[in-house]
């Protein structure tokens, strides 16, 4: 039989934007105190398991995330950045508060902006979750090669929409189960492959 490795996948803490109801997909925004202590659950929640490989993106966010929980892993050699899990683009969104768009568009657009899967559903310059799908899908395809290739373990220090398909394509989840799921700060989502 052969042996299996673990994927350990965190959402970084709460942002500046997060806490002021902003879009803020691929802007950069700060991690509150907060979101600092939702960092230090995920590192309580790593205690004891092992990884040898850790995965953030370009975002601060993602990467303070993954520092707090690097300081209790001497064993992580490899740190690697790669942006196909980083947050939805939600183009000219960006930085506008969810109330402020309801206000200009209308709920109906807003939800559909906000939680839309289709090709249709996209922001203006934005993404939507197929797009993200199909970016994570490749990462994933490309993640499994490289953990059975080097037989590590690896953490990802990702966001929540990216997180979001993740899961779908590991947990063969539903797109009518994706769009109602909250992806938590401070829960880490583990996988075998």
């Amino acid at each position: 039989m052969r042996k299996r490795y673990k994927i350990f996948l965190f959402r970084h803490g709460q942002t500046t934007f997060n806490r002021d109801g902003r879009f803020t997909g691929q802007s950069e925004a700060k991690l509150t105190a907060l979101g600092k202590r939702h960092a230090l659950k995920i590192v309580r929640e790593l205690k004891g398991e092992g990884f040898e490989v850790a995965i953030h993106t370009r975002l601060s966010r993602s990467k303070d995330t993954l520092r707090s929980v690097l300081k209790f892993h001497p064993e992580c050699r490899i740190i690697l950045e790669d942006d196909r899990m980083i947050e939805r683009s939600y183009g000219k969104l960006e930085g506008m508060t969810h109330k402020s768009v309801i206000e200009k568009y209308g709920q109906g657009q807003f939800d559909a902006w906000h939680r839309g899967y289709e090709i249709r559903d996209r922001p203006p310059k934005g993404e939507c979750f197929a797009d993200v799908e199909k970016r994570v899908g490749k990462f994933i395809k490309d993640l499994k090669k490289f953990m059975m290739k080097n037989k590590v373990n690896v953490a990802i220090s990702g966001h929540g929409n990216s997180i979001r398909l993740f899961r779908k394509i590991m947990e063969r989840a539903s797109r009518r189960e994706v769009v109602k799921w909250v992806i938590p700060y401070d829960k880490v989502f583990e996988y075998s492959v």
